[in-house]
């Protein structure tokens, strides 16, 4: 196969890096990978080199620029080492020490730094560049099949790149009795790096579980994140799926999550976005069954000049699904959030039960937040709410608690804590809630809301 894919005159200099990137990436091994997975790669980057960097004059970029990223000649993370010892690794590790985790550093997956053991029989977490030789088939059926580099740029361009990250299987019937965590690290030290994390789960009929995806950086260099994230939820399968992103202040951070729901299926969703200069996170599900329930959930805390984005989209196709969301903001000091949920309720789907919020508490005068909460009904017999609210701290409860002796400096963290912490109580993992209960008391006590 020919290397050569796009001629450097043909291709706009932003993207220079990225195609000598890639044409280094297929001779390093890559080309070791399935004949489906190299085509797959393929047909991304010739998607990524049509398409144009989003601006602010696209509507689903329209309160984001992405023109820090851009700027930027992001390389490849698996060409330097990390930097780190094991020991800073391990004190990374989240929730309790016997769950099982897979381990990625600057993107490349860490064998020595994994547990995995004590699993039920047949499930599979491994990391992805092992499923493909090992589990092509399985495989084969759902990568690439719910996240479409037609998407958006970012999502090509991890396609395009798409060799390590995660996979997670669980047969039919199977129940998980501890969370899967997968723990990704970025650290740039001499150079500015891009990695592309891939991750596959797939809950067969009737499994439970929990997985953890979390994202944390220590750089003195800016780097960038960009993950897609696939997830099946098969029938009567009950998934709970937390993402966790606290990268360093270097951090540029783009998700793509694509869930897919089958009938009688539940999903539950977390996500905290805490971290990074430049945050951008999709969640998108699709409810395709009779009888599925989706709860999304969602903590985004922005200090100092942090942009945090969060775009969600529920797309109800059948009847009688339910959707529940709540997501709340706290933006500080001169940073900007970014809300935007959408709920689709197409024609077969009657008897649709949907709610969606959006709460945001402005802790500054110049911290910014635009909230954009959308309800497209195609079904005449459903019940749809939605609302949004931007606003900041009561001054009648901070007067109520002043009276009673608490300072107003100790009012206002109270009411900080209890306003972010109603999202934080609707986590089921009694370890995780605890442990991001105290990480957000900390935070909030200190003062400071920066990264």
């Amino acid at each position: 196969m020919s290397t050569t894919l796009v001629s450097p005159n043909l291709t706009a200099p932003e993207k220079a890096h990225y195609v000598a990137d890639f044409e280094l990436f297929n001779k390093n091994g890559a080309s070791a990978a399935p004949a489906w997975v190299r085509k797959l790669r393929q047909e991304a980057f010739a998607r990524f080199v049509e398409m144009n960097f989003p601006t602010m004059k696209d509507e689903e970029w329209k309160y984001t620029s992405v023109l820090p990223i851009v700027k930027l000649p992001f390389r490849l993370a698996s060409k330097f080492p990390s930097g780190l010892s094991k020991a800073e690794i391990e004190a990374h590790f989240f929730g309790q020490a016997g769950w099982p985790r897979l381990v990625f550093v600057n993107g490349i997956f860490s064998k020595e730094l994994s547990a995995v053991s004590g699993l039920p029989r047949g499930v599979l977490v491994k990391n992805l560049a092992s499923a493909l030789a090992e589990n092509a088939e399985l495989v084969e059926a759902h990568l690439g099949k719910y996240a479409s580099p037609d998407a958006n740029i970012f999502t090509a361009l991890g396609t395009a790149f798409l060799e390590e990250g995660a996979f997670v299987y669980l047969p039919a019937g199977t129940v998980l009795e501890r969370p899967i965590h997968l723990l990704f690290i970025s650290t740039a030290e001499k150079e500015v790096t891009v990695a592309h994390p891939r991750i596959l789960i797939v809950a067969e009929t009737g499994s439970r579980g929990a997985i953890i995806e979390n994202y944390l950086g220590k750089s003195n260099q800016p780097y960038f994140t960009n993950v897609v994230t696939e997830i099946v939820v098969g029938e009567n399968a009950s998934l709970e799926h937390y993402k966790l992103q606290r990268e360093d202040g270097h951090g540029f951070h783009i998700a793509a999550t694509e869930v897919y729901q089958k009938r009688a299926s539940h999903y539950s969703g977390f996500t905290l976005d805490a971290g990074a200069q430049l945050g951008r996170n999709t969640h998108r599900v699709v409810l395709d069954g009779e009888e599925v329930e989706c709860h999304l959930n969602g903590l985004y805390i922005a200090g100092g000049k942090q942009h945090i984005d969060n775009h969600t989209a529920i797309d109800h196709r059948r009847p009688n699904g339910k959707s529940f969301e709540v997501y709340k903001g706290i933006v500080d000091g001169r940073a900007r959030a970014v809300y935007n949920g959408k709920v689709f309720v197409r024609q077969p789907a009657q008897k649709t039960d949907s709610k969606q919020t959006n709460r945001n508490l402005l802790l500054s005068d110049l911290a910014r937040v635009d909230t954009k909460p959308q309800l497209e009904i195609f079904a005449d017999d459903v019940k749809c709410t939605h609302g949004a609210t931007v606003g900041q701290l009561d001054e009648t409860a901070i007067f109520y608690l002043t009276a009673r002796g608490i300072s107003r400096a100790n009012a206002q963290r109270l009411l900080t804590f209890g306003f972010a912490n109603d999202v934080i109580n609707r986590i089921k993992l009694e370890p995780m809630r605890a442990e991001l209960e105290a990480e957000l008391l900390a935070r909030i006590e200190s003062g400071s809301n920066t990264i």
